[in-house]
């Protein structure tokens, strides 16, 4: 019980904030917050902790009585969705400077005359005067004079984050060192480095790693910086998209974009163990999106995807995300109904919220009586301190029934209207599950479905129904079970590495020894953290990675 301290595990979400505190007696307190309430505190973790800890607003939290801290955030998420991270310089090899807007040439709508090409995430180039070939040979040498005045250039254009991605540099990369070291010296504050990002071939999706790691990272520290003062020196962790927490010192741009619904799975596969439920499809619904996953004995992970346009090539929880939340706005266009996937948030909110928000999914659950105003907290409206509001509900979906009659001449109830846009959305969510399911080949009813998030219970039956599933599992901290993950998750290290050999005993000696390469680099991670048993860990994982070679050779 870490000392007879506090503990507490928070998901930063996009419209809520879940906060599960454990007491230094084993006691185990929820909280729910809406995540933007500037009116009422500046943020909503600390706010968190503020109340379970019953701690004024003026006063400081008492990082004594604090034994840890494990966190998930979509504050870098919200970033590269909104496109409002950092100013980013790229420096790449001369040549190239178009190559990472160029990309693959993929055509994913191959019949769309009208092709939106997605904002890039840097908004200068530097082509820096250097190449190394394939082999390592320098065939033209990094001019350093050049390459400061161009970045000395833009850094008084006030750029102070900056992503060198240079050719071949995931295997080469002392031209990289010595751009970082002149950029350093210039004075830019972030500076990302493609074989310490993304170590492994193909220049575009290393590149655009890179640069979405220098686009988000000092949106993060800032973040990070803020918690940490208030929490002083309490022990700060992050979740990682791959499903492990590091120290908060540690967390990178690179690693966040699924931080909080990583959370999610950790949470959703132990939890589902426990109960002795082994095959499982996790049905995580919150305010914005609907997240789906899969699991059968092994955490599924993806190392090469696409997120709001930018290829990331970095350990993710393999999750799909549908726009289908319980903030998603009811559409209705003259001629049908439509979800999302544009989302009220947490602020305005739903109408139900006293906002004035529009029509969400979670009013039409209000309309539907299956959201009783009675049992939820007064924490609504302008001063977070009124009940949900059930009459604008009815009210605003009997003017909808008006419209949709006038304008197609069928006469529907105002909760036939409601139940018409929740059949949509339900649909939408069980066509995101068959994604990660039945379009892989695997019988969904066989599956227990693990439901969770803070509007998932209201749409468990309907989505297993939708999927003819006939299990499904709710814990009783399902409401905020991706904060609870946070607590489930373990301290872990992830490293990379391309290796270009023949498939001899040659390469499979290389193999070996880049496998034992890593595997050291990993645990330093783990013991700079403070992981005890170090020399064991690096043992265990060194003997069963030769173990399995040499049984496979």
């Amino acid at each position: 019980m870490q000392d007879r301290k506090w503990a507490f595990w928070i998901d930063r979400g996009g419209t809520f904030t879940d906060i599960v505190s454990l007491a230094p007696t084993g006691k185990i307190a929820t909280l729910k917050l809406l995540s933007e309430n500037l009116k009422q505190y500046p943020d909503a973790a600390l706010e968190g902790i503020r109340r379970i800890l019953d701690i004024a607003p003026n006063e400081s939290i008492p990082s004594n009585l604090i034994g840890h801290v494990k966190m998930g955030t979509t504050i870098a998420t919200n970033a590269l969705l909104e496109r409002k991270g950092e100013r980013v310089a790229l420096v790449i090899t001369k040549g190239f400077a178009d190559a990472l807007r160029i990309g693959y040439q993929n055509r994913p709508h191959l019949f769309d005359r009208n092709i939106q090409l997605p904002e890039m995430c840097y908004e200068a180039v530097i082509e820096a005067h250097e190449r190394v070939s394939a082999n390592g040979e320098v065939l033209l040498k990094l001019d350093e004079t050049a390459l400061c005045t161009q970045l000395e250039r833009v850094f008084k254009d006030e750029f102070r984050s900056v992503a060198i991605v240079f050719l071949h540099g995931y295997r080469f990369n002392e031209h990289e060192l010595i751009a970082a070291r002149i950029a350093k010296q210039i004075g830019f504050t972030q500076i990302s480095l493609s074989h310490e990002t993304s170590p492994l071939m193909k220049l575009v999706s290393r590149g655009d790693t890179t640069v979405m790691d220098a686009y988000l990272s000092p949106i993060l520290h800032r973040y990070i910086d803020r918690i940490v003062d208030a929490l002083g020196d309490t022990q700060l962790m992050f979740m990682r998209s791959s499903g492990g927490l590091t120290n908060a010192r540690m967390f990178q741009g690179k690693d966040s974009i699924l931080s909080g619904p990583a959370g999610g799975v950790v949470g959703m596969a132990k939890t589902a163990i426990q109960a002795g439920f082994s095959k499982i499809i996790g049905f995580d619904m919150g305010g914005t999106s609907t997240d789906v996953s899969h699991y059968e004995g092994a955490f599924e992970r993806v190392f090469d995807t696409s997120v709001a346009g930018v290829r990331i090539r970095a350990p993710m929880m393999h999750i799909h995300t549908v726009a289908a939340g319980g903030g998603s706005i009811l559409h209705f266009d003259g001629s049908r109904f439509r979800v999302g996937p544009d989302s009220a948030g947490a602020n305005p909110g739903p109408a139900c919220y006293r906002c004035g928000g529009p029509l969400t999914v979670t009013d039409c659950n209000v309309m539907l009586g299956k959201i009783q105003p009675g049992f939820f907290p007064n924490i609504f409206g302008p001063g977070a301190n009124q009940p949900l509001n059930a009459e604008i509900v009815s009210m605003l979906f009997e003017q909808l029934a008006i419209e949709v009659e006038t304008a197609t001449g069928k006469k529907h109830t105002p909760t036939k209207v409601a139940e018409g846009f929740l059949l949509i959305a339900v649909e939408n969510m069980a066509n995101a599950i068959k994604k990660i399911s039945v379009e892989k080949g695997r019988d969904v009813t066989e599956y227990t479905l693990n439901c969770f998030g803070g509007a998932g219970g209201q749409h468990a039956c309907l989505v297993a129904d939708a999927l003819g599933m006939e299990s499904i599992f709710i814990h009783p901290l399902a409401g905020v079970l991706s904060a609870y993950g946070m607590g489930l998750a373990d301290i872990s290290a992830i490293r990379t590495r391309s290796v270009e050999a023949v498939l001899n005993k040659k390469g499979y000696l290389m193999a070996r020894e880049a496998l034992n390469d890593l595997a050291h680099a990993a645990t330093e991670e783990l013991a700079k953290q403070d992981v005890n048993h170090k020399d064991k860990i690096v043992q265990k994982i060194v003997s069963a990675i030769n173990h399995r070679a040499d049984s496979n050779p």
